[in-house]
């Protein structure tokens, strides 16, 4: 399908799930398939994280 100005369709979304940090003054997650470790740690302020679930784009 063809968009105006040759504007790309959007990607579409899916569940995905995340690692999510745990720290209330820090917004920092990861998608599960790109954490090299098995519970990681937040990469911006150290702190645990824990699992969740949320609707990204699709990454191929």
């Amino acid at each position: 399908m063809a968009y105006y100005n040759n504007k790309k369709e959007p990607a579409p979304e899916v569940e995905t799930t995340i690692w999510s940090c745990t720290s209330e003054d820090c917004a920092g997650w990861m998608r599960e398939d790109f954490s090299f470790e098995e519970t990681p740690t937040c990469p911006l302020c150290q702190s645990t994280m824990e699992k969740e679930t949320k609707t990204l784009p699709q990454i191929k």
